[in-house]
């Protein structure tokens, strides 16, 4: 099978699409035929080598495609059912891919809506299960135009928190439509916040990582109340909460998401599709800022509709 792979850190010029086994699940796991794979600019941090210092390595963690093979203890789901989910290998840029946690795909959305889902999804609900997020706070998030910012809004107001979200005056009318009270960036905004929200916000979520964190920490009164899932170094010196995966995946975000999306409370993303073998130029627009929706591959020759 053919799976996008790189034997050297550089630029998007060492990616290439390989020869590689078949892989095989493990018990829990399954094997899909991959329809479309998410890429995130963890991608592209490892091939830079800012990450995982093996080589070679294969890329991608998120995925939706049409089971073929179950791994023991399976019964969930069957073999010719569309899934979507993570692949704990980083090997979801490929024709075939294991997945070690996955749902059945959401009724209506193509393979490259679903597969544009998960990682977004689980950051969100693992920032927001760590903050207590619950009907009648106040929670700020810092970038929340972007994949996970947007998600994290939708699922906090879909909890019922009331949030205002930080984001570019372009971004704004966006934001309004998923629910949140859009604040700008820039010089001003901790007096644009409190002006918005008098009595204070309660919770603040950073997925920008722009240096923000003294301000939301100033907002909501104290280091505890506030968490970042991008900003590790401001975290330690600040005494925010960094969260990342280990900390306990929000895997039950995937079960619940088809009915937020049908009931009208999750809105989809913008996808900018490429093909597999268009990985490099993927990398290219994502590194450089210049995606206009969530970058996804699709598999020559398959079709992206369920």
């Amino acid at each position: 099978m053919k799976a996008v792979q790189f034997s050297c850190f550089g630029g998007p010029n060492v990616l290439a699409l390989v020869d590689l086994p078949e892989p095989m699940p493990e018990p829990g796991q399954v094997r899909v035929a991959v329809r479309a794979a998410g890429v995130n600019a963890s991608d592209w941090k490892k091939r830079q080598g800012l990450l995982d210092q093996n080589l070679p390595q294969t890329l991608g963690h998120e995925a939706a495609g049409i089971v073929e093979v179950l791994g023991e203890g399976v019964t969930d789901v069957a073999v010719g059912d569309h899934v979507f989910g993570f692949s704990a290998s980083g090997a979801a840029q490929a024709q075939q891919a294991v997945l070690s946690h996955f749902a059945p795909m959401p009724s209506g959305l193509s393979f490259a809506e679903a597969a544009s889902l998960p990682s977004a999804l689980e950051t969100a609900a693992r920032a927001l299960d760590w903050l207590n997020i619950a009907p009648g706070v106040t929670l700020l998030i810092n970038g929340a135009s972007g994949n996970v910012g947007s998600a994290a809004v939708q699922l906090a107001v879909a909890r019922g928190a009331r949030v205002v979200g930080i984001a570019s005056p372009g971004k704004q009318q966006w934001l309004s439509t998923l629910g949140a009270e859009p604040v700008s960036y820039g010089a001003g905004m901790v007096e644009r916040v409190n002006a918005l929200v008098p009595g204070g916000v309660n919770l603040a979520l950073d997925v920008a990582g722009n240096g923000i964190l003294p301000a939301l920490i100033s907002l909501t009164g104290s280091a505890s109340k506030v968490v970042t899932v991008v900003d590790f170094p401001g975290a330690c010196q600040t005494g925010v909460h960094f969260s990342r995966g280990e900390d306990g995946r929000a895997l039950y975000v995937l079960f619940e998401i088809g009915k937020l999306i049908a009931t009208g409370q999750y809105r989809l993303p913008a996808i900018e599709t490429f093909l597999l073998s268009e990985v490099a130029k993927a990398h290219g627009v994502g590194e450089a800022g210049l995606a206009t929706g969530k970058l996804v591959l699709l598999v020559e020759g398959a079709s992206n509709e369920p």
